[in-house]
């Protein structure tokens, strides 16, 4: 798809998970989410979302923490990437300290690294959720290596009774 003008939009929970179910290549909808955010071209079509939620792994659910847990596009070039910086500005504005996301050993991380993450750390493949005591069905990345993304580190705060910083040179 060609390069278009995308601009941010919102994106009700309903509308996110039918353009995941329209467009992912590999997982369906989540079942979640704390939010979504979409990115949509001059004409107001839309041409990717994003889904944010609570870290699907417990020990990454802290409190402080979201996780992307889908994007999806229809190939407009650019798309995640906006998508992947808003919705780190929107976790922080929500009070977020750490976000982050998987792909999948085959995917390049693109658009993750055009919106400025950061590799962290590589999974490797899983057997699956299965087990005789708790049967499961695969989710479509069994067996599938996949690497973690976090998004860049916040700007430190300054705490409010701070004292506001001194020009250092001539004005």
């Amino acid at each position: 798809m060609s390069s278009t003008s995308l601009r941010l939009v919102p994106v009700r929970s309903r509308q996110a998970k039918e353009f995941v179910q329209t467009w992912h290549r590999h997982h369906p909808p989540p079942t979640g989410q704390i939010f979504a955010i979409g990115a949509a071209d001059e004409t107001g079509v839309l041409r990717a979302v994003a889904i944010v939620g609570r870290p699907v792994a417990r020990h990454l659910d802290d409190g402080a923490t979201l996780e992307v847990t889908r994007t999806a596009s229809d190939g407009t070039r650019n798309a995640n990437s906006l998508l992947y910086g808003a919705s780190w500005r929107a976790a922080k504005a929500l009070g977020y300290r750490r976000l982050i996301t998987f792909t999948q050993e085959s995917e390049s991380g693109a658009s993750l690294r055009g919106a400025g993450w950061h590799l962290i750390a590589r999974r490797p493949p899983r057997a699956g959720w299965h087990t005789a005591s708790r049967p499961r069905t695969g989710h479509g990345n069994d067996h599938v290596a996949r690497f973690l993304w976090q998004a860049p580190d916040p700007p430190p705060t300054v705490p409010s009774n701070a004292p506001a910083a001194q020009p250092t040179g001539p004005e």
